[in-house]
Order: C-alpha cells, then structure tokens, then sequence
C-alpha cells in the first residue's frame, strides 16, 4: 500500500526521525502529495499498458475478434540518496541553551536531502549522473507534452485547461510549477474577473487551486529552459498520485535516520540521513507537461 511520508511517519515511534520526516515534507508541495510504496529488494519490475483493449456491438452468429492490451515490462531501481552531519560536542554542550544543536544540524541535512530529492524528481538525468535517477521531464512521453509555441508562448488558461485534461482517467493531483508561472497563473484568474480559490493545508500553510487542482510551487523548476529560438521558458507539469498511477519507490525502512557515533580525529558525533529511493511512472497517463513557457 502507497503512503505518504506524512502519514508513514505516524506510523514511528522514533522522534528524530518524525522530526526528520516533517522537516523534509513541511515546505514541500510535492512530497506532501507524493506516495511510496516500500519495497522488497533492490528494484520492482512492472507492466505499463501501452495500447487498451478494444470491444465491439455483434449480431448473433457473428465472429468475435479477440483483443487483448499490450504492455511494456519496465524495471526501477532504487538509488542510495543521502549525507552525513556531524555534530560538534563541545558546540552542543555548551550552547544548548540557545538552541538543540543536533535538532539543528540535523533539520539542514533533512533540507539538503529533500532538496536533492526535488531536483532529481523533475531533472534528473542517469546520462549525467548515473548514481541518481531519471527525472519527469526525462520520462514524460511526446503525447503527454504540450508545447506552447515553437519558440515558446505566454501561458494562456486554455493552455492550462489542455494539460488538466491529458491526465486520465480523472483529475490530476496537483500542478507543479516555478514561482514565475504561477504569478503569471495568477495574473491570468484575476483578469479573468475571478479569483484563485485558496485552502489550508495539514501544515497550516494557505494552498491556492486551479479548477479544484492544488497548485505547487518548485524552486526546482527552472525558468530558463530552451524552446526553439527562447532561452527563458518553463514548464507546467500535472500530476496524478497512487498506485498504478505516479509513486516514489523506498526500499522497506523508508527514510531512515541513524547516528554513525564518535568520530576518531575530532570531537563531534556523526549522524546519517539515507533514503534508498526512485520515482515509478506505472501509466503515462499519470504525467502530462506543458513546456515552452515564456514571460
């Protein structure tokens, strides 16, 4: 069963790992939504349906023609994601009083991971990094894309309205954009004569939605990417979440937390944050990107 790292951390009696956990997942619109799924071993193998199978109306005596759907076997592997912090013993003996210098150091290397995890999720390329793992723009498929204009285009809500719609079945999860875009989103609402609806979300924070579709914001999501003669574009994505859909992959302890001990040539203790993780796209249909937007 998929869960979130929110509700997977309820499930801990480990305070430093809670802690851990919701430091990665607070300012994170992604990972608030994201599920994963644990998983036995090093890699999960799966089918993904490449073309549905078909029915048709008979009349009695009539030959039925068989159809069946086409898949494609596909194999992910989890990938070793993580850092060490060491904690100095005379900084947390002595300035304790100020602050827990171990919750501290400990809540930058959680940042520094979630933030590895973002980038990779939406760039990542095993053809430049071959320990990491492929990105979404990598393995968004050409019918899931939607291209503004060969040399980029303003963003339109029509535009909007067309990514929304090539998630299927249902609606997306959510649309991942850069703080650019959604400015411009937000410009286009109100000139519109309305207004984007905003919710509070479980970390107490306001979540704006389009068309009933939270919007979140990455600083991952770079606002200068090429499109044709453009050198200053960006990119939507919309995405579904859940099994058979689009999951993060960790393998069976999930996220884990573990102090490595004294160190040998200084005075610190050191601790480690690891995560043997991946990203499985089970249907194409899960991602859609609209690429090739320019101010």
């Amino acid at each position: 069963m998929a869960l979130t790292l929110t509700e997977a951390a309820k499930l801990s009696n480990d305070v430093v790992l809670q802690g851990v956990i919701e430091t990665v997942v607070k300012d994170s619109p992604l990972l608030q939504r994201l599920p994963f799924i644990n998983i036995t071993g090093n890699a999960i193998t799966y089918n993904r349906e490449n073309a549905a199978a078909t029915a048709a109306f008979y009349q009695v005596g009539d030959s039925w023609a068989e159809s069946t759907p086409t898949f494609t076997q596909l194999t992910t592997s989890l990938v070793i994601l993580g850092g060490d912090a060491d904690v100095d013993r005379y900084l947390a003996t002595t300035r304790n009083n100020v602050q827990d210098i171990e919750a501290a150091v400990l809540e930058l290397k959680a940042k520094s991971v979630r933030h590895k995890f973002e980038e990779t999720f939406i760039s990542g390329d095993t053809g430049v990094d071959p320990k990491s793992f492929d990105g979404i723009a990598k393995q968004v498929i050409a019918g899931q894309t939607i291209t503004a204009g060969a040399n980029g285009a303003q963003l339109t809500l029509a535009l909007l309205d067309e990514l929304v719609d090539k998630v299927r079945p249902g609606r997306p999860d959510l649309l991942l954009m850069s703080k650019r875009s959604r400015r411009a989103l937000n410009q286009l609402v109100r000139a519109s004569g309305a207004f984007m609806e905003t919710r509070q979300n479980d970390f107490g924070m306001f979540q704006e939605y389009y068309a009933g579709v939270p919007l979140g914001v990455s600083d991952f999501l770079s606002d200068a990417e090429t499109q044709g003669g453009a050198s200053n574009a960006s990119s939507i994505y919309a995405f579904q979440f859940g099994e058979g859909r689009l999951t993060g992959l960790q393998g069976a302890g999930g996220l884990q937390v573990e102090q490595v001990g004294a160190l040998e040539t200084k005075d610190a203790v050191r601790w480690r944050i690891k995560w043997y993780t991946n990203v499985a796209i089970f249907s194409d249909l899960a991602v859609a990107r609209l690429k090739g937007i320019i101010p």
